[in-house]
C-alpha cells in the first residue's frame, strides 16, 4: 500500500474559472489548508503535529532530512560516519549557512540544540533521546554524538521536528517568534485563521524554494475544508476530510492522491484507572470493536486494520491484528471473567478530527452490545493536550492518531499518557535499541508488536491512508507521508 500511487480524476462536477488561468496568475504564491492549528511554532517545546507541518523544513532545519519515501539524506549535515560499535555519529556540517537572525550556524549550536533538547528544563517530546546524547564539537564543522544506547534510527529521528537546530538567542522565543536556517520565514499570524510564511532571500540556495509566499489557512470542519477548494480559496489541502473526497473525484480540476503514513489511529486506554487496569476489560473492549466498521465510519473505508502500535511497511512488520479479533460473545465472558457488573459507564475524551468524533460514535455504539454505557466528551485540541495527553491524564478512553514513525518506545515510559506499565516490555525495547543487526532487530520488533497486542495495551484500530486535494497545476506534494510535514520548497505550480 505504502508504494502505490493512486492520482483519481474524471469528469467535472461544476464549472468555475479554468485552472490554468487561475495558477497562471499566481506562479509564486501558494494557499494550503491544514485542518488543525498548531498551538506555537517550536517543535521542541509541543507533541502537535501541526507545528512540524508549519517550520519543519521550512523555517527550522535539522542535521538529516526525511524524503517523501521515508529515506534520509543530508540537509544541514553534509555526511556523517557511524562507528562498527553504532553509538559515535561523526558528522561533517555544511559551512558559510547563517540564521535568518544573521548569527552563523555551526558545531556550537548543533551541541546547544541538542543539549537543551535533553536538559532538565526541557519539555521537547523526545528528551529522553537526546538525554542519552553526548555532543562533542571538534571544530566548527565537524560535531561528534555519542548515544548510550544502539538506535540504528537516529539519522532518521534527526530528521524529525523535534531535532531542529536552534539558534542560541532566539530559541526561548521560537513558539512566537521562530527563528532558523530555513528558506522560508514568518511574515504574520492571524490566530484561528491563517498564517503566512514568505521566502528568505539570505537563504543559501535561493533557487531551492520556487514559492515566494505560502498561507496556511486552518480549516477544522471537512465540510468547510471542501467549500474552500471549490471556491479556489485553498490549492491544496493535505489529509483532507475522508467524506468530501468522492466530490473530488469526478472535478477535472482537482487531483486527488491517496497516499500511505506511519500513523496509528488507536483508541487510547488509561491504564492507571479502574477498570482499565485489568487486561480483560481491556481486551473486551477490544474484542466488542469491529475495525472494519470503525475505519469506514471514521475513515470512509479509507484505512488498513492494524492489530498493534504499528503499521504494514514498517520494518519488522507482523499482522497481529487475529490476537484481538471481533468477537462479541468472546468480549462478554472476559467482562463477566473480570467481575464487572454492567452497565460499566466509561468517559470518552475526543479531539475535533473528524476521525475520532465520527470514530468515537461507531465505538459507543460498539461498546453498549456488551454492557458498556460510553459518556462522550467533546474537547479542543489546546484541552487534549493539557488534560489528557499531558497534565492529569483526565480521561478513560480517548481517539487519536499517532503519527511518528519509531513510537514504539512510548510504550517503555510508564509515566506516558496511557499509563502502560510493563517491565517485559522495557526489556523487550532495551533489547531492540540495543540490536544492530536487521534481521534480528526486525524480529525483535515482531516480539513487541505482538506483547503489546497481547497485553491489549491500547485499542489499536487502524493505519490510515491519507488523502491529498489539491488544484490540478500543483505540483511536488507528497504522497505518502513517513512525517507530517509539508515541505515548501518542493511545490510550485506546473
Amino acid at each position: 500500500m505504502l508504494n502505490r500511487r493512486t492520482v483519481l480524476t474524471s469528469a467535472a462536477l461544476a464549472a468555475s474559472l479554468p485552472q490554468f488561468a487561475f495558477a497562471q496568475s499566481r506562479k509564486d504564491a501558494m494557499v494550503l489548508g491544514m485542518a488543525l492549528e498548531p498551538p506555537g511554532l517550536d517543535p521542541t517545546a509541543g507533541a502537535a503535529a501541526a507545528i512540524a507541518e508549519v517550520v519543519q523544513y521550512n523555517i527550522l532545519e535539522t542535521l538529516t532530512k526525511i524524503n517523501a519515501d521515508g529515506s534520509v539524506a543530508p540537509l544541514l549535515a553534509e555526511s556523517w560516519e557511524v562507528s562498527p560499535d553504532l553509538k559515535t555519529y561523526t558528522f561533517k556540517l555544511k559551512r558559510g549557512v547563517k540564521f535568518q537572525n544573521g548569527e552563523p550556524f555551526n558545531a556550537q549550536t548543533v551541541k546547544f540544540s541538542f543539549d537543551r533538547a535533553g536538559g532538565e528544563k526541557s519539555t521537547n517530546k523526545d528528551k529522553r533521546t537526546f538525554a542519552n546524547l553526548s555532543t562533542q564539537v571538534v571544530d566548527d564543522a565537524t560535531v561528534v554524538l555519542i548515544n548510550k544506547e544502539i538506535d540504528p534510527d537516529l539519522p532518521f529521528v534527526l530528521g524529525q521536528a523535534t531535532a531542529v537546530i536552534v539558534e542560541p538567542k532566539s530559541a526561548d522565543t521560537n513558539a512566537t517568534k521562530p527563528v532558523g536556517t530555513g528558506p522560508y520565514q514568518l511574515e504574520s499570524w492571524a490566530k484561528g485563521s491563517s498564517l503566512v510564511l514568505t521566502k528568505w532571500d539570505g537563504f543559501r540556495n535561493p533557487a531551492q524554494a520556487k514559492l515566494k509566499k505560502v498561507t496556511f489557512r486552518f480549516i477544522a470542519d471537512a465540510a468547510a475544508q471542501a467549500a474552500a477548494m471549490l471556491a479556489g480559496d485553498v490549492d491544496a489541502f493535505q489529509r483532507i476530510g475522508t467524506r468530501v473526497v468522492p466530490q473530488f473525484k469526478a472535478n477535472p480540476q482537482f487531483q486527488v492522491i491517496l497516499g500511505g503514513s506511519r500513523a496509528k489511529t488507536i483508541l487510547a486506554f488509561n491504564s492507571k484507572k479502574k477498570p482499565l487496569d485489568d487486561v480483560r476489560v481491556r481486551r473486551a473492549i477490544l474484542a466488542a470493536i469491529d475495525r472494519k466498521a470503525v475505519i469506514e465510519g471514521a475513515a470512509d473505508g479509507l484505512g488498513v486494520p492494524i492489530g498493534s502500535h504499528y503499521v504494514p511497511g514498517a520494518p519488522g512488520f507482523v499482522d497481529t491484528t487475529g490476537i484481538n479479533p471481533f468477537d462479541i460473545e468472546k468480549a462478554k465472558k472476559l467482562l463477566a471473567e473480570a467481575g464487572i457488573k454492567t452497565p460499566l459507564e466509561l468517559t470518552m475524551t475526543l479531539p475535533p478530527p473528524p476521525y475520532a468524533r465520527q470514530g468515537g460514535e461507531v465505538i459507543v455504539a460498539q461498546l453498549a452490545k456488551i454492557g458498556i454505557t460510553v459518556k462522550v466528551q467533546n474537547v479542543e485540541w489546546a484541552q487534549w493536550l493539557s488534560n489528557t495527553y499531558g497534565g492529569p491524564h483526565n480521561y478513560d478512553l480517548t481517539i487519536v492518531s499517532h503519527v511518528e514513525p519509531f513510537d514504539l518506545g512510548n510504550y517503555a515510559k510508564p509515566e506516558y499518557y496511557w499509563g502502560y506499565d510493563s517491565k517485559a516490555f522495557v526489556a523487550l525495547f532495551d533489547k531492540i535499541k540495543a540490536t544492530g543487526n536487521a534481521a534480528e532487530r526486525n524480529k525483535l520488533l515482531g516480539d513487541a508488536q505482538k506483547l503489546l497486542a497481547t497485553d491489549a495495551a491500547n485499542g489499536f484500530l487502524y493505519q490510515p491512508q491519507f488523502p491529498t486535494v489539491a488544484k490540478k497545476g500543483v505540483k511536488g506534494l507528497w504522497k505518502d507521508m513517513p512525517i507530517f510535514c509539508n515541505d515548501l520548497s518542493a511545490l510550485s505550480w506546473g
